[in-house]
């Protein structure tokens, strides 16, 4: 008898440390278009992967097909920490580096001695952050609000550095698959 309790004790103090690691299986694609800009005269598009419950990693592609906007092109990869309660929804912070490609255009006067207008298009690349809140219905259709700015790094010193910020944003639908 002092056998048999020794074994049933012994193995239920082994059955203890069989523990089952809990994972929670959820939808780790969105795509999303910025309708901010469509009404400006552009086009974003993204896509990002969701890493865990708080972080995801993503890329926009921005291209505008208004004469009047300067960027004419962004490729613009990002990391993003949630923290909301939802998986990888709610407010975020996101650190991001943007390829991006603008027309310039300077006229110096100089006293009216050789006026010179200075034209032209420059690639860039810059390093900024964002913050942003982003929601989701049960369906899988994402609403996203977002803002940030960062800092090109390449073509400062020249007579087209006023584009030396660079500005991200916008208002996004899309889904979740």
């Amino acid at each position: 008898m002092k056998k048999l309790f020794i074994l049933l004790c012994a193995s239920s103090f082994l059955s203890g440390f069989a523990q089952e690691k809990e994972t929670t299986e959820f939808k780790r694609n969105e795509l999303k278009g910025n309708a901010l800009m469509l009404v400006l005269g552009a086009f974003e598009g993204t896509y990002e992967r969701i890493l865990n419950e708080e972080s995801a990693v993503g890329v926009s592609l921005f291209t505008s097909y208004d004469k009047n906007i300067d960027t004419k092109f962004s490729l613009t990869p990002y990391y993003r920490f949630y923290f909301g309660k939802k998986t990888a929804a709610g407010f975020f912070a996101e650190g991001f580096g943007m390829l991006n490609n603008y027309d310039f255009s300077t006229y110096n006067y100089n006293n009216g001695v050789n006026p010179t207008n200075d034209e032209g298009n420059v690639t860039d690349f810059a390093l900024g952050f964002g913050i942003g809140g982003k929601w989701i219905t049960k369906r899988g259709f994402v609403f996203e609000i977002n803002s940030g700015v960062g800092r090109n790094l390449l073509n400062n010193e020249s007579s087209y550095n006023d584009f030396e910020i660079v500005g991200r944003g916008g208002i996004s639908l899309g889904y979740r698959f």
